[in-house]
């Protein structure tokens, strides 16, 4: 006969059955001893064969057969590994297995093969035992209904929190962090004595996680959600010292990583930062870790700031890393999420039920030995009476029945009397019997006071976590932070005047602008940056320290970094290349360099390409930049994007191309654009014509527009002289362009009181006065600000800040 039967149905309940099997019976311990299935009988298979603490040690391989033999039908390598796991210090807060020979290492080493390596139960293991001989859990049929094994340990230690527990099973995971001993303890007796207590009330006891490889970690507010819903996250960080070398040398020694954690992999990322020069300033790194603890050390450079790599470590290493709690176990045969009381509630509720079940053991055993005392002295009484009768009794069966009808004796007591040997009749072995049974009348009294009255219980209770807090705990490893934000690398770095040089090739650096004196118009100018016979200078500007630098790509993309961020370097060098701090495309490089100190939300970014298009977008929109960068701006067929300014509303433009001609309009005619916008048009170019700059006019004092042809020639004319247009116009003469003036190569708004930086393709640069530029008007060549060999240009320049100016003359 054949039944029919629902797929779709099948298929939900064998599901079903399937995830609750993995959560129950493989990934999710029990809330009560805290294991799974997996360890509870590695513990269990290990009590069976006496191998406790102060016993010899016995070959992993035995205990591996028993565990896969009796009670856990799966591979040999899955136990073994939870075997180590248990053996290891640096997995497990308190060890519950002590290990002899090669278990791993926290590099990530393998242990050794199970049949060179050694266990027995650590001492704490045999108070997860204690008792478990006298009814106190339930056991259980194995998997092939041979033997029996214990559902729940009855543990004495508060094992969920105290080693923690991780596992991933159908649909949902757990993630809990080991704690201390000893502040369990304290939690578990505060709640023992006020049980209407609340979670921040154990929380002054359990402060929280204790992990074995110590850190520290930021006690805020995910540790305090943690605790208070059973889900939170919160940030653990190694520990890092700065130790003095010889003549002024210092070196940062990392003592501590967070939990489990590859020391091996941290060691090696931190060595591909060194040579990305994500991390500046580290001449050295080697990791000196032995079996005492350990121990990687980084040798700075000098003049390095300590504090400024270990922040770099901090973000860019998992030297700081977020742990995930979420307090997930078995409870009452299901998966439930628990806060840190109910987790606690549950322990005692565990404890509660083995000492009353342990005490009715007792109980039952004082009461039938008390039971066999009362017949032995009733014998002792009348022991002459009592011989006489066993003499005179053909058989031990005869003899039994007339003592029993005798003395009114049970039949155990009947029993008891004739196995009694001979030595218990002198006064001494009495004397000892009658002691016996006087103690166990009080052991009786006891038991049933336990049974009885609830606060004798709880002192029960209370004497076992004592004994436990006093005879286990050891100091607390991990420290709690109430703030772990640490140094701002900011405060550690003088907000200083800078320039920033960027080559077509792409090598960046930042010097300092006091190595730029002020010179003379006309001068030959000092040696810039040092570039290749194929490269020369893209970009430069004036900034400061702590302002960001923004990178515009000629490919519409934008790059955002700290002024700080980028390597120093004298005013000859090379620098770094960019593709060391971002990535860049093929045929990419930065179109135009600008500086910000604050994104305010009433401002714009201006754009210009090279063939004329105009965009303005809020500045905000670029304030959260991906490590990939982000589109800037969309561009069409063979258009390059040219620059960026930071603009309001209510300024004007003007647009100066390579050929001689600029055009001003009102930046309100240029409506506010997203991203990934392309633009309007700016100015109509004639043939073969491109912009060559794009220029705010602003109420700031500079009120001429300053513009530098290629051959060293510039030209200062009244911005009045530039009437307003609508934009996308042909424009009006900015410059008379010539052979002997070559292209205009920029222009710029100045006042008389400003300074212009002048680079040539010989890579000299050459700063200069505003003022001692001559005014003229706008069809004008202007005057020579730069003498250079014939095959030497100016390919760029950029104006200096006032502020910088003045820091300059005093």
């Amino acid at each position: 006969m054949i039944d029919k039967i629902s797929i779709e149905e099948e298929l939900k309940k064998s599901y079903l059955e399937y995830s609750l099997s993995v959560i129950i019976g493989r990934a999710i311990p029990d809330v009560r001893d805290g294991l799974k299935p997996v360890h509870r009988r590695i513990m269990f298979a290990q009590h069976e064969l006496g191998n406790s603490y102060n016993r010899a040690y016995k070959k992993s391989a035995r205990v591996v057969g028993d565990v896969i033999g009796k009670y856990h039908p799966h591979g040999d390598s899955a136990v073994y590994d939870a075997l180590v796991r248990m053996a290891q210090e640096f997995s497990m807060r308190d060890p519950l297995i002590d290990g002899q020979g090669n278990f791993g290492s926290i590099d990530g080493d393998a242990a050794a093969a199970m049949r060179y390596t050694e266990v027995r139960m650590s001492r704490l293991a045999g108070e997860f035992l204690a008792d478990i001989d006298k009814e106190t859990v339930d056991f259980r049929p194995n998997y092939d209904n041979t033997l029996q094994e214990p559902s729940v340990l009855p543990t004495k230690a508060p094992n969920l929190l105290l080693n923690g527990s991780s596992g991933i099973a159908v649909g949902m995971a757990t993630n809990i962090p080991p704690h201390n001993l000893g502040e369990l303890c304290d939690g578990l007796l505060h709640l023992l004595d006020t049980p209407e207590c609340s979670v921040d009330d154990l929380m002054a006891y359990v402060k929280g996680p204790d992990f074995p490889t110590g850190a520290s970690i930021y006690g805020g507010k995910g540790l305090i959600e943690a605790y208070r819903t059973g889900r939170g996250s919160i940030k653990i960080r190694g520990t890092a010292t700065v130790e003095e070398r010889k003549k002024g040398y210092e070196s940062i020694i990392i003592t501590e990583i967070p939990y489990a954690l590859n020391k091996s992999s941290l060691v090696e990322k931190i060595a591909a930062l060194i040579n990305d020069r994500k991390i500046e300033g580290v001449s050295d790194l080697r990791d000196e870790s032995d079996r005492n603890g350990i121990r990687i050390v980084l040798d700075l450079k000098k003049g390095s700031i300590a504090e400024i790599v270990i922040n770099a470590l901090y973000k860019f290493t998992p030297l700081e890393t977020s742990f995930g709690i979420n307090m997930l176990a078995v409870a009452h045969n299901r998966p439930e999420l628990l806060n840190l009381k109910s987790i606690l509630v549950y322990f005692l509720d565990h404890r509660r039920e083995v000492i009353l079940r342990r005490t009715r053991f007792n109980l039952r055993k004082a009461e039938e030995r008390a039971h066999i005392l009362e017949g032995l002295r009733i014998a002792l009484d009348f022991i002459d009476e009592v011989v006489a009768l066993i003499r005179a009794s053909k058989t031990p069966l005869e003899a039994k029945e007339a003592l029993m009808a005798r003395f009114e004796l049970s039949e155990r007591q009947s029993q008891a009397i004739l196995d009694m040997r001979l030595q218990r009749l002198t006064n001494l072995e009495r004397e000892k019997l009658l002691e016996e049974y006087r103690e166990l009348l009080m052991k009786i009294e006891y038991f049933k006071s336990i049974l009885e009255n609830p606060q004798v219980l709880r002192g029960v209770i209370r004497d076992e976590l004592t004994e436990l807090k006093e005879k286990y705990t050891t100091p607390r490893r991990t420290a709690i932070l109430q703030d772990l934000e640490g140094i701002d690398i900011e405060d550690l770095i003088p907000d200083d005047d800078v320039v920033i040089t960027l080559s077509r090739r792409g090598y960046v650096k930042r010097t300092r602008m006091d190595n730029y004196h002020q010179q003379k118009r006309g001068g030959k100018g000092i040696a810039g940056v040092s570039t290749s016979v194929d490269d020369s200078v893209q970009a430069f500007c004036a900034a400061t320290n702590h302002k960001f630098l923004l990178l515009f790509t000629n490919q519409g993309r934008m790059h955002q970094i700290k002024v700080h961020q980028i390597p120093e370097g004298s005013r000859t060098a090379k620098g770094a290349h960019i593709a060391n701090l971002l990535p860049m495309e093929k045929d990419e490089y930065v179109a135009t360099a600008l500086t910000l100190r604050d994104f305010e939300p009433d401002r714009y970014f201006f754009f210009v390409t090279k063939k004329g298009m105009v965009k303005l977008t809020h500045t905000e929109l670029f304030k959260n930049v991906r490590s990939t960068g982000i589109k800037a701006c969309t561009l069409k067929d063979e258009d390059e994007l040219l620059v960026v300014r930071e603009v309001t509303q209510d300024q004007e433009a003007i647009l100066a191309t390579e050929h001689g001609h600029s055009i001003r309009f009102q930046m309100s005619d240029v409506r506010p654009m997203g991203r990934a916008a392309a633009g309007v048009r700016g100015i109509a170019l004639r043939g073969g014509d491109s912009v060559a700059a794009g220029v705010v006019v602003a109420n700031s004092g500079r009120d001429q527009l300053l513009t530098v042809s290629e051959r060293g020639l510039g030209k200062r004319t009244e911005v009045g002289n530039y009437r307003v247009q609508t934009r996308g116009g042909r424009g009006v003469i900015n410059m008379r362009v010539t052979p002997k003036t070559g292209k205009v190569v920029g222009s710029v708004m100045v006042g008389s009181n400003d300074e212009i930086m002048l680079l040539t393709s010989a890579n000299k640069i050459i700063r200069l006065a505003v003022n001692e530029i001559r005014t003229s008007g706008r069809s004008t060549q202007g005057v020579t600000l730069v003498r250079f060999g014939d095959d030497d240009a100016v390919i760029g320049f950029d104006l200096l800040d006032a502020a910088i100016i003045d820091d300059d003359e005093e």
